[in-house]
């Protein structure tokens, strides 16, 4: 099913026909004509495929189809008049009535357009990503504006920045749309139509361990559900997620929690090792001070992250400097290929490197850190509705973390 976004004004015809079980209740509230709202409502199920609506002399009563559509299509209106609210908030050319007035104003058109601009901060970068003309997106935007009467977008020496108006608003309309797309998996579910696609943030400490296994057994059950594994630094996971670009994280937790908006649910707390080469000098030395660990060269993850904060912390807390002239990187691959073509350490998760470990390529050097627990899980939005499919795939992570927790 492919994944349009429709008309914000038939999304709310489709709300006041549910919540008034009728047509010509509806019409005088949304100002529109009975046949006209009998369309709306037909373009819609046309779009999903199914039936939104029962015909019964008593009224009209939203199908399983039609309950779950409301479902999001209430949160997706939640969201972006939130989000409105957000934008007008410091503007004192609007009253509260009057800003309430101008939602049922906003339309897909001008939403899609802030969403594009905000993120391209350039408008011929934005009218290609959205595959319309500049003059159109120009328009959509700056009718946006008008509507707002606040000021959105600013001109600056590379293009165009855009106000913490235009931003409250854009992704506020990001995540409601995400909901229209929750909205479309659930009904074809319904259908027994399996479509579209999950959506992980995944960090290292997730990589090599539990997820490789979650995705396995996920596809072979779900073989019509796509999955997306997003590499990159937590600051950067953690602003697709907040934006609705993501479905969830899993990784290390941060504590205390990096925004009031999200949620963290632990898995599991592997402790962090010191590992190196196989035949390593320190492979089998036993009383192991941190002097002698401190003389060796090191690899180890950049700054601010937990693993970092524990290898710094490990010298400072014992009174003494933190190594000098060390290679900084995310990356499994490297650091395993450095480890392997030198006397260089690392600190990391025993998880981590499973595979390494059972071809013989790397020891975990005997120092024990059994303090430095490092805990996994998972990092969803506060207010995040998963769909059953999604449901299943956070299970099975779980239930693998349980396993690994278990051996």
């Amino acid at each position: 099913m492919q994944l349009v976004i429709p008309n914000l004004r038939h999304l709310r015809v489709f709300l006041e026909v549910a919540e008034c079980k009728s047509i010509s209740q509806a019409a005088p509230k949304v100002f529109l004509s009975q046949p006209a709202i009998t369309q709306a409502i037909a373009k819609l199920e046309k779009l999903l495929g199914t039936e939104l609506f029962e015909r019964h002399a008593d009224g009209m009563y939203p199908t399983p189809a039609g309950e779950v559509w409301y479902n999001r299509i209430q949160r997706c209106t939640e969201y972006i008049e939130q989000g409105a609210r957000d934008a007008l908030r410091n503007s004192p050319a609007r009253t509260q009535s009057a800003q309430t007035s101008i939602l049922p104003m906003l339309t897909t058109t001008q939403l899609r357009a802030l969403i594009a601009v905000t993120e391209a901060e350039n408008f011929s970068i934005a009218s290609r990503n959205l595959g319309v003309s500049q003059s159109s997106l120009h328009r959509a935007a700056r009718e946006l504006e008008q509507l707002l009467e606040v000021r959105l977008f600013e001109k600056t020496s590379t293009g165009i920045s855009t106000t913490k108006a235009a931003k409250a608003l854009a992704r506020a309309a990001k995540l409601g749309f995400s909901e229209i797309h929750q909205g479309y998996y659930e009904i074809s579910a319904l259908q027994f139509r399996e479509v579209g696609k999950i959506v992980v943030g995944s960090m290292p400490l997730a990589r090599t361990s539990i997820l490789p296994s979650v995705i396995n057994r996920f596809a072979k059950e779900h073989p019509d559900i796509g999955i997306n594994i997003v590499d990159a630094p937590y600051s950067d996971l953690l602003h697709h997620l907040r934006h609705g670009d993501l479905d969830f994280l899993i990784g290390a937790l941060r504590f205390p929690p990096p925004a009031d908006d999200i949620v963290q649910e632990e898995l599991l707390a592997p402790p962090l090792a010191i590992v190196a080469r196989r035949g390593h000098p320190l492979e089998y030395v036993q009383d192991l001070d941190l002097k002698t660990l401190a003389d060796y060269p090191w690899v180890v993850p950049r700054a601010g992250t937990p693993t970092r904060t524990y290898f710094d912390t490990l010298f400072s807390d014992n009174g003494l400097p933190v190594p000098t002239g060390l290679v900084e990187t995310s990356s499994q691959i490297l650091i395993r290929e450095l480890l392997l073509g030198s006397d260089r350490l690392t600190l990391i998760s025993s998880h981590q490197i499973e595979y390494e470990r059972g071809l013989g390529l790397l020891r975990v050097i005997p120092f024990s850190l059994s303090h430095t627990r490092r805990p996994i899980g998972i990092t969803m939005r506060r207010n995040w509705q998963a769909t059953p499919t999604q449901k299943t795939f956070l299970d099975m992570l779980r239930e693998a973390a349980q396993n690994y927790a278990d051996l």
